[in-house]
């Protein structure tokens, strides 16, 4: 048997794969789409994670953003071709913060409130669910968010304060959403 020389590189890998799989899913809407892009993405990625694990990390998350935005865009060319126009009225959250926490998102991601959050995904536009599932299940803020999208839109009209009040619009409808499923409301 081999012994393995960087143990936590291999931990690493398996857990920024799994992390990858999970967003890809929620990104595709597609569990299978989401492993093959994964699985690609994975095995074409040349950096050494023992000698570079945040590079490697880094390469590898930026790759699978880029192959499911671009998964979409094939899906639905007029999706990011254009920003969408925001709804009339305020909004009604004031700023980019996500108001759910990490437990909260955790459990609406993978745990019981999961078929919820993809049933309430496969509502959105692609745009509207590129843009969530970057700035809510990964993170990003807004800039890094209008960055991606434009990589492969055409034109690239995405900015951070467009993203940002598409974000801001998105997250009133899954409020209302989950107030509407905790009250026993369907939509």
């Amino acid at each position: 048997m081999t012994e393995n020389p960087c143990p936590e590189a291999v931990l690493t890998a398996e857990h920024i794969a799994l992390e990858m799989y999970q967003f890809a899913a929620l990104m595709l809407g597609s569990e299978a789409d989401a492993l093959r892009l994964v699985e690609n993405t994975v095995a074409a990625v040349d950096v050494d994670p023992c000698a570079e694990p945040v590079v490697a990390e880094t390469l590898v998350r930026n790759r699978v953003i880029d192959g499911a935005l671009e998964i979409m865009r094939r899906r639905d060319p007029a999706s990011f071709s254009s920003v969408p126009e925001p709804s009339p009225g305020a909004p009604c959250i004031e700023d980019d913060t996500t108001p759910l926490s990490r437990a909260e998102l955790s459990d609406l991601i993978g745990g019981a409130g999961r078929s919820r959050l993809r049933a309430w995904l496969d509502r959105l536009s692609q745009a509207q669910r590129a843009v969530f599932v970057q700035r809510a299940v990964l993170g990003q803020d807004n800039a890094a968010t209008a960055q991606a999208i434009s990589r492969i839109a055409w034109p690239s009209v995405w900015t951070p304060e467009a993203v940002g009040i598409l974000f801001r619009e998105v997250l009133c409808s899954l409020a209302s959403s989950l107030a509407q499923s905790a009250s026993g409301v369907t939509a």
